[in-house]
C-alpha cells in the first residue's frame, strides 16, 4: 500500500467534522469513507510515481469535471469506473484546488 502520508493528512484535515470518517487501506492506497460510503482516496500512480487523489464525484457533473486540470477517468482495471476520478498532483497541489475536490466528494456523499 503506497500513498503519501502528507497528502493523507491534508485530506484528513478537510474531512474532519463532516460525519463519521473511516480510513481503509484498499485499492493500493488509503480510502476515506464518509458515513459508510467511499468518498476520497489517496495513492501513488504506479506509472508516474506521483501522488494521486481519487474522488467520488458521481455521474451528474462527471464530464465537466473531467475537463479540470489534472483530472482523468479512474481506470485501474482496464475499465473506467464512472463517477470516480483520479486527480494528478498538479490538480490538487494548491490548497484551493484540494478544497474544491474534497467539497465535490462531500457534496455527493450527502446525496447517496
Amino acid at each position: 500500500m503506497a500513498y503519501s502520508e502528507y497528502l493523507a493528512e491534508r485530506v484528513r484535515h478537510r474531512l474532519h467534522g463532516n460525519g463519521f470518517i473511516e480510513e481503509k487501506k484498499m485499492m493500493g492506497g488509503l480510502i476515506f469513507m464518509c458515513n459508510g460510503k467511499m468518498c476520497v482516496g489517496v495513492d501513488i500512480d504506479k506509472e508516474t510515481g506521483q501522488d494521486r487523489l481519487m474522488v467520488r464525484v458521481g455521474k451528474l457533473d462527471y464530464q465537466e469535471l473531467l475537463q479540470k486540470e489534472g483530472s482523468k477517468k479512474m481506470d485501474f482495471t482496464g475499465k473506467p469506473m464512472r463517477g470516480f476520478l483520479f486527480i494528478d498532483s498538479n490538480g490538487f497541489d494548491a490548497e484551493d484546488d484540494l478544497d474544491f475536490w474534497i467539497n465535490k466528494a462531500l457534496a455527493l456523499n450527502v446525496l447517496l
